[in-house]
């Protein structure tokens, strides 16, 4: 009875995995008879009970904007914001600004970062999405707080440009 069983899971299987592979989607977590598989492109199958999944790497491209020609820039408006990145959600998800809640933040106000830096985290669909960098300069703002939604293409940070 048991090597039918575990023939058909396995079949099951192979097809979810094959369905991976032909299609746009990273990973996928199944159920079978109580246990948990999760299949990612990225990595071999895991088996058995479902663990915090590694952050995969999404980095965010946020071209400096233009310089609008015809407006002046305000002596409200701030030096700084007129030469910054704002940075944007790449998905729709939850913030977190720490890898884990007994860690440091990945970044704060006034620190400076390089292009390739992890500025947070995004979890869409149990994926933790580590975001990048795009740019080298500080970090001018924050604008969401930790385990806050986010929207796609929600500002999530402003860094100036050194």
């Amino acid at each position: 009875m048991w090597n039918v069983l575990n023939s058909m899971w396995q079949d099951k299987l192979q097809k979810i995995i094959e369905m991976l592979e032909a299609s746009d989607v990273n990973e996928i977590e199944v159920n079978f008879w109580g246990r948990k598989f999760r299949v990612s492109k990225s990595a071999n199958v895991l088996s058995g009970p479902a663990s915090v999944s590694q952050p995969t790497t999404v980095t965010v491209e946020n071209p400096a904007p233009e310089a609008d020609p015809d407006q002046g820039a305000s002596p409200a408006a701030g030096g700084e914001e007129s030469e910054g990145v704002e940075v944007t959600a790449p998905m729709v998800g939850t913030f977190y600004a720490a890898p884990s809640p007994e860690s440091p933040p990945f970044v704060s106000v006034g620190d400076y970062v390089s292009a390739g830096q992890t500025l947070c985290i995004i979890e869409a669909m149990k994926i933790m999405n580590e975001i990048e960098s795009d740019v080298t300069g500080r970090i001018a703002k924050i604008v969401v707080q930790n385990a806050e939604p986010v929207e796609y293409g929600q500002p999530i940070f402003l860094i100036t440009l050194d």
